[in-house]
C-alpha cells in the first residue's frame, strides 16, 4: 500500500515536473513571438515618423510642385519656385504654405510605414530564395534584387493608402476662391464618394503604380547601394566603426531621392492632372476662365499624356520639377537618416542595410 503510494506520489510529481517544462518551454516559445511582435510596430512607428518629418519640412514646396502641375495653361498664377511661393503668402498668408498638409501627413505616415516595413520583408523574402536559386548561403542582395524589393513596397504602400492621396491633392489645390470647399480629408473621402463613386479615389492609379518602379525602387537600390559601396570600399575615409555618419547617409538619400524623381516625374505629372477630372467645384485656376473655361477630361493615362503634350508641348511634363527637385533630396534623405535613427532610439535591431 505504502509502495502505491509512493507510485502515485512519483507519478503526481512526474505530472507536475512535466507540466512546469511544458509551461517553460511554451514561454520561450511565445517570448520571441512577442518580441518579433515589437520589433514590428517599432519598424512601424520608425517609417510613419519618418515620413511625417520628412513631408512636413518641405510642405510649401510640395504644395507649390502641386499647383504647377495642374494649373491651367491659359490661366497662369504661378510662374516659377519663389514668385509662387511669394503669391501664396500673399494671398493666402503662412498657413497658406502648408495648405493639405495635415492630409499629407496623415497619409504619408500610414504610407512610410508600411512601405519601410514592405521593403524588410521582401527584401527578407527576395534574399532567401536567391540563396535557395544559387545555394550561396553568404550570397547578398544584388542592386537588381533591392529594386525589386523597393518597387514591391512601393505598390503595397501606394495602393493601401491612394484614395488619401488623391483627395489630398484636391485639397492642396483648392483656394479660398474656389467655389466649394472641402473642410478636411474625411469630409473631401465622403464627397467624392457620393458625387463621383468609388472609382473615383483611384483616379491616376495606373500611372502612380508604374511611376512607382522606378521612383521608390531606384530610391532604395541607389540608397542602399551607395551605402554598401562607401562601407566596403572605405572610401574617402567616410567609414567609422563599420558605420556611415549622419551626413554621409543624408548625401547617399538625396542621390537616392535625385535620380528617383527625374525618372519618374511625368507620371506623377499625370496622376495629378488625372486626379483633377470631374472635379465641378475646382478652383478657376485649375478649370480656367471664361473663354479658356473647358472641362478637364482625360479617357485614360495615354489620353493624359498625349493632351498634356499636343497642347502643351513636351515641357509640360515636367512642370513643378525645380520645386520638387528642391523638396525631394532633403525630403528623402531626411526620411532615411530620420527611420533609421528613430530605430536606434526605440531599440530595433534591424535596418533597412540588414
Amino acid at each position: 500500500m505504502a509502495s502505491e503510494d509512493v507510485k502515485t506520489s512519483e507519478s503526481a510529481v512526474s505530472k507536475i515536473v512535466n507540466l512546469a517544462e511544458e509551461a517553460k518551454l511554451a514561454k520561450e516559445e511565445i517570448s520571441p513571438s512577442q518580441d518579433k511582435v515589437f520589433s514590428i510596430c517599432k519598424s512601424l512607428a520608425a517609417g510613419g515618423i519618418a515620413g511625417g518629418v520628412s513631408r512636413t519640412a518641405v510642405a510649401p514646396l510640395e504644395r507649390l510642385k502641386i499647383l504647377l502641375q495642374v494649373q491651367n495653361p491659359h490661366n497662369i498664377k504661378y510662374s516659377g519656385t519663389l514668385q509662387g511661393l511669394q503669391y501664396i503668402w500673399k494671398t493666402e498668408g503662412f498657413r497658406g504654405l502648408f495648405k493639405g498638409n495635415g492630409t499629407n501627413c496623415a497619409r504619408i505616415v500610414p504610407n512610410s510605414a508600411v512601405k519601410f516595413f514592405s521593403y524588410e520583408q521582401a527584401s527578407k523574402g527576395i534574399l532567401h530564395l536567391y540563396k535557395q536559386q544559387t545555394g550561396d548561403e553568404d550570397a547578398q542582395l544584388t542592386p537588381l534584387l533591392r529594386l525589386g524589393a523597393g518597387a514591391c513596397a512601393g505598390i503595397i504602400a501606394m495602393s493601401a493608402t491612394y484614395p488619401m492621396d488623391m483627395v489630398r491633392g484636391r485639397i492642396t489645390v483648392q483656394t479660398d476662391k474656389s467655389p466649394y470647399q472641402y473642410r478636411g480629408m474625411f469630409h473631401a473621402l465622403s464627397t467624392v464618394l457620393r458625387e463621383e463613386g468609388f472609382r473615383a479615389l483611384y483616379k491616376g492609379w495606373l500611372p502612380s503604380v508604374i511611376g512607382v518602379v522606378p521612383y521608390v525602387g531606384l530610391n532604395f537600390a541607389v540608397y542602399e547601394s551607395l551605402k554598401d559601396w562607401l562601407i566596403k570600399s572605405k572610401a574617402f575615409n567616410l567609414v567609422e566603426d563599420n558605420e556611415l555618419g549622419v551626413v554621409t547617409r543624408l548625401a547617399c538619400g538625396a542621390a537616392a531621392g535625385t535620380v528617383g524623381q527625374t525618372v519618374a516625374y511625368p507620371l506623377d505629372v499625370i496622376r495629378r492632372r488625372m486626379q483633377m477630372v470631374g472635379w465641378s467645384h475646382a478652383a478657376s485656376f485649375v478649370a480656367g476662365d471664361g473663354r479658356s473655361k473647358a472641362p478637364l477630361e482625360y479617357t485614360g493615362m495615354f489620353d493624359a499624356f498625349r493632351k498634356t503634350v499636343r497642347y502643351e508641348g513636351f515641357r509640360a511634363l515636367y512642370k513643378g520639377l525645380v520645386p520638387n527637385s528642391v523638396k525631394v533630396v532633403p525630403s528623402i534623405a531626411i526620411a532615411f537618416v530620420t527611420y533609421e535613427q528613430v530605430k536606434v532610439l526605440l531599440g530595433v535591431d534591424i535596418r533597412i542595410s540588414d
